[in-house]
């Protein structure tokens, strides 16, 4: 269950961090709400699963999803690169969270 926590609280890590570019800094109300509760949701999710699985493994697979996920939606929402190179490095992300998880077992 430890790891269903983990990967949920990486999915709203992506999604405040998303979120932090709909609220303008904050000033628009419903976003800056949105952002604020997938905040709350995401470090508590994370702390559960810290319950069980080691701090490091955690914390680097939290941030690795948050990283790859705003990444990817960076491309496909706002129009950021994506070239090659940049998805590799992606990729690397992602190989490095699977090999924590495999790892951890």
């Amino acid at each position: 269950m430890a790891w269903i926590y983990l990967i949920v609280a990486g999915l709203f890590e992506t999604g405040w961090a998303v979120g932090l570019k709909y609220t303008d800094g904050f000033t628009r109300l419903w976003p800056s709400l949105w952002t604020a509760a997938a905040m709350a949701v995401s470090l508590y999710l994370l702390g559960k699963a810290l319950q069980t699985l080691p701090v490091g493994t955690g914390y680097a697979v939290w941030t690795g999803i948050g990283a790859a996920g705003t990444a990817l939606l960076g491309m496909a929402l706002f129009g950021e690169s994506h070239d090659a190179l940049r998805l590799f490095c992606i990729l690397l992300i992602v190989a490095g969270i699977a090999g924590l998880a495999l790892l951890t077992g």
